[in-house]
């Protein structure tokens, strides 16, 4: 994923770091959003604060070379984003059968 200069900024600016390390702060905000966009579901984080939120946590974790502690920490969180996506694509495919069924009788 494509990291924009705005949730770059927002990040170093949440982490209180400098200019000097951004291709490699984007490239783990992009492993991020790539690594629980697997774990929870088709997001945007430019559209969801949860998930930029999780993202950007995600990421300090990475920075801080603790990854292997964030699953645990956040599972919840991760899974309630999981479940909000499924029962969003649930609820989207009840309409588009509902709609079929009363366009079709």
């Amino acid at each position: 994923m494509d990291i924009s200069d705005v949730i770059l900024k927002e990040f170093k600016e949440k982490m209180r770091l400098g200019n000097a390390e951004d291709a490699n702060l984007k490239r783990i905000l992009s492993a991020s959003v790539a690594n629980l966009k697997r774990s929870c579901g088709d997001y945007d984080m430019n559209t969801n604060e949860s998930f930029k939120e999780l993202v950007f946590e995600r990421s300090r974790y990475a920075y801080n070379d603790a990854l292997e502690f964030f699953n645990d920490n956040f599972l919840s969180e991760i899974n309630s984003l999981a479940i909000d996506k499924a029962l969003e694509e649930i609820v989207l495919d009840d309409e588009t059968t509902t709609t079929t069924t009363t366009t079709t009788t």
